[in-house]
């Protein structure tokens, strides 16, 4: 199984592609989009968006997993993210990838063992899962790993509830229609 971590922003957009085979993971691509602050919005956007693009059209991910939307100070900064996040989906949309959305809470909590880790644990804990023996940088790079190591133990909890093994397309898309047929 096959997951692109995304950890959305406007300067900084991070990623991560992560493969699971039989439990263990292993690093398949992963960095972060950086935006020039002195570029227009739109060319900031479309930069995001076509780089996402390029990242699912190469590796065909099973699925996207993308941290949602959190702010409780910054209202100012929560526009632009938002705006990110937004151009991060359409490109997911335009492909028809299913997207897992997850807490930042949801995502230490599955790297870490504990929803209220600090920056440096789950960085740690993203390096040695992945058996990454340089240092993640920048941090968005990390927290876009941690969302596809965090979508990828979901996605296996959702596979051993089918008794098909069916496809995590199909198990999201039977989520959203429960009268349909797994």
């Amino acid at each position: 199984m096959l997951a692109l971590g995304i950890d959305p922003g406007t300067a900084i957009c991070g990623y991560g592609v992560v493969e699971m085979k039989g439990g263990v993971l292993r690093p398949v691509f992963y960095g972060s989009i950086l935006t020039d602050k002195d570029w227009k919005p739109e060319e900031r956007l479309r930069r995001i968006h076509q780089d996402i693009s390029d990242i699912v059209g190469h590796f065909h991910p099973d699925f996207m997993s993308i941290e949602k939307l959190y702010f409780n100070r910054n209202v100012n900064t929560a526009i632009p993210v938002a705006q990110a996040r937004g151009v991060v989906l359409l490109a997911a949309a335009e492909t028809n990838l299913p997207i897992l959305e997850f807490t930042p809470m949801q995502i230490k909590k599955s790297v870490t063992g504990t929803g209220a880790a600090e920056k440096k644990q789950v960085i740690f804990m993203v390096q040695r899962l992945l058996g990454i023996r340089e240092k993640i940088e920048p941090d968005d790079t990390a927290d876009a790993l941690a969302a596809a190591i965090c979508g990828l133990n979901q996605a296996r909890i959702l596979q051993m509830q089918t008794k098909s093994g069916a496809r995590i397309g199909e198990i999201l898309e039977a989520q959203k229609n429960p009268l349909s047929k797994r």
